[in-house]
């Protein structure tokens, strides 16, 4: 088995940055040797390895949706094989916080989602000038929050999930 480098992880999350149906996500690991089924697949997504997908309309009249899984989820699945051909099992995996991160994953789209629709809105509102922007100032300040926000959740969900015995009192 010959998991993702660092560049080629990269390169999909860039190439594919809104998403891929879960069977390109099983394309690009098939090659390599890494054992993933559709079954196997889902079993991460319920477990809540892997982020859940969106549905998206397909073009034309009654050709449905799919479902598009982020982009993370590549990165993700690396993770999960190289844990396991580690010796870790899904219950190992699921209290470490590659767990943690698809919520706080999801927190940072959610909040995203909630942003951006306020600037839709703004955009196509009629404010006087000032009021304007106070409410663009206002906005780019809960951006930064929010990016605060997802940065320090991610950080202690990092410390608390880490390995080792350390407590601030045994240094």
């Amino acid at each position: 088995m010959e998991l993702l480098g660092p560049e080629e992880i990269e390169r999909i999350e860039r190439d594919h940055a809104g998403g891929l149906p879960v069977r390109a996500i099983l394309e690009i690991f098939r090659p390599r040797g890494v054992q993933l089924s559709e079954a196997t697949f889902r079993k991460y997504v319920q477990a809540g390895l892997l982020p859940r997908s969106r549905r998206v309309g397909r073009k034309g009249k009654h050709q449905g949706s799919r479902g598009l899984y982020p982009v993370e989820s590549v990165r993700r699945i690396n993770a999960i094989k190289k844990m396991m051909a580690e010796g870790h099992t899904l219950e190992d995996i699921k209290r470490s916080f590659l767990f943690h991160r698809n919520h706080i994953d999801q927190l940072e789209r959610d909040l995203a989602s909630v942003l951006d629709g306020f600037q839709s809105e703004l955009g196509g509102r009629p404010f006087g000038g000032d009021h304007r922007r106070t409410l663009e100032d206002e906005l780019g300040a809960l951006r930064r929050r929010a990016q605060d926000l997802v940065r320090d959740v991610a950080r202690l969900g990092s410390a608390v999930t880490a390995r080792g015995d350390e407590t601030p009192d045994s240094q």
